[in-house]
């Protein structure tokens, strides 16, 4: 890899992967109790309105309150949870919500005389003036009842089986704040000159994208830059750092639902950025702030070649610069006479894919999209990217003559029954997927997959040999 570009191409090649780590984490697990029995809100109304009850505190600004809600005894926790609720202040909250999920969420220690519930509690929030939808994160809690009241007593007996849950940036510390035009950046004990200039270059990179991706979207980003590479890792739900140490930057959310979904945080691994030169700075945040603006429109039917090309064009649009110098892997790898032979698969982008072969599908997919804006021009660039997003329905309804709204109704009904589907595309067939990009192709660019690979194959051999 080339000097400035080192870091960053393994880092942002894991950006999907971690993305659909994210969501996987997040998605709901199996439910827990007998099959046909009630949902634990209904089995435990009493915890339900205790955890009503601390809410309302958070949004009241309620220390006592929201005290009221953990045990007593358990002082080290209670200590941390005073602490937590400090750190809250300043942060600009439009509401917050607990919604208990299960009650049997993991195995709870051995001993102890009380009865205790292992809860599986969603945090719903929404930060005034950027989410017009909440942020979903999971906690794991320990539940005890004591004197017919039911208090939190812990948020680490599930550590052991895999359930930590996510910690969020006031879990870890205090947090600053800094307020741009289009961004809100919310850091830890970074200095405050670092904070202003991620929120400066989101300012810059918002109108970049929105110049590119010329589509409905808020146009607002918030911004998460933890101190260090283990605070990336709890706000990804995860207690293993080594995962994310060359991850300059991620972007979470939910792939391909409607506007409802839960909102976007574009997350700072600070040793990583901080390797990064100017120009890869505002590449990345250019990258990342793409994936906000495209989202609604990225679905598990959207092959990760045309998502993360797409935001590599939209980061490189309006900067001269060689393809040679952009895809540097690419073109040792042309120069030898290795020639990709297809696009970039959805492997070529995991984690184990490895860091030229990442590197290599970040730079193939990127010169995919280019050709597609040169050839084609951009409006077909940004209409097969839409028509590649659509879901079986929304394709079978078109095809039948029926308006997209309708198709998109008939989605969200069948969907309301299960879990969003994450980015990993656990259940989406690759020759089904691979049939609707062909028909969005053919629809849109009037070539079909094996004749546009054909032409991206003699377009990488032409502009990496420039």
């Amino acid at each position: 890899m080339s000097h400035q570009w080192a870091r960053r191409r393994p880092s942002r090649a894991g950006a999907a992967g971690c993305a659909a780590l994210l969501l996987a984490l997040l998605a709901p697990l199996a439910g827990c109790g007998p099959a046909g029995s009630p949902p634990a809100p209904a089995r435990f109304p009493d915890v339900q309105r205790m955890l009503d009850t601390r809410a309302r505190a958070v949004e009241r600004q309620d220390a006592a309150g929201f005290l009221a809600s953990v045990d007593p005894r358990s002082t080290g926790y209670r200590d941390r949870q005073r602490a937590m609720f400090a750190h809250l202040k300043g942060v600009p909250l439009a509401d917050w919500h607990y919604d208990l999920d299960s009650t049997e969420a993991f195995p709870l220690p051995a001993g102890g005389d009380r009865t205790r519930l292992a809860a599986k509690v969603r945090l719903r929030y929404r930060l005034k003036g950027f989410d017009t939808a909440p942020v979903h994160a999971v906690q794991y809690l320990t539940l005890t009842e004591r004197e017919g009241r039911w208090l939190i007593s812990s948020d680490t007996d599930g550590a052991a089986a895999g359930r930590s849950g996510t910690r969020q940036l006031w879990d870890q510390g205090p947090v600053k704040l800094v307020r741009g035009r289009y961004s809100l950046v919310l850091g830890g004990s970074a200095q405050r000159a670092r904070l202003k200039d991620l929120a400066h270059r989101v300012d810059r990179a918002v109108p970049a994208v929105s110049a590119a991706w010329k589509g409905k979207w808020s146009q607002k980003v918030v911004v998460e830059a933890p101190d260090s590479v283990e605070g990336m890792a709890q706000l990804m739900g995860s207690d293993d750092p080594s995962g994310y140490a060359g991850i300059a930057a991620v972007t979470t959310g939910e792939a391909g639902v409607s506007t409802t979904a839960p909102a976007d945080r574009v997350i700072i691994n600070p040793d990583a950025y901080e390797e990064l030169n100017d120009l890869g700075r505002r590449v990345v945040l250019t990258h990342e702030t793409a994936h906000v603006a495209t989202r609604t429109a990225t679905t598990p039917a959207t092959p990760l070649w045309l998502s993360e090309g797409f935001a590599d064009w939209a980061a490189y649009r309006g900067i001269r610069r060689k393809a040679a110098l952009t895809a540097p892997e690419l073109t040792r790898a042309v120069a030898t006479g290795k020639l990709p032979a297809r696009l970039p698969t959805d492997e070529d982008f995991g984690f184990k894919a490895g860091a030229d072969r990442l590197a290599k599908a970040y730079e193939g997919s990127w010169l995919a999209c280019r050709m597609i804006a040169e050839k084609w021009g951009e409006a077909k660039l940004l209409a097969f990217y839409r028509a590649a997003g659509r879901s079986a329905a929304q394709v079978s309804a078109e095809s039948a003559g029926a308006p997209i709204e309708a198709a998109a109704s008939a989605t969200a009904a069948s969907s309301r029954s299960r879990p969003a589907t994450p980015a990993a595309r656990p259940e989406e067939r690759p020759k089904a997927r691979a049939e609707r990009t062909d028909h969005a192709m053919r629809t849109q660019l009037g070539v079909s997959m094996a004749e546009f690979t054909r032409q991206w194959r003699a377009f990488v051999r032409k502009q990496l040999a420039r």
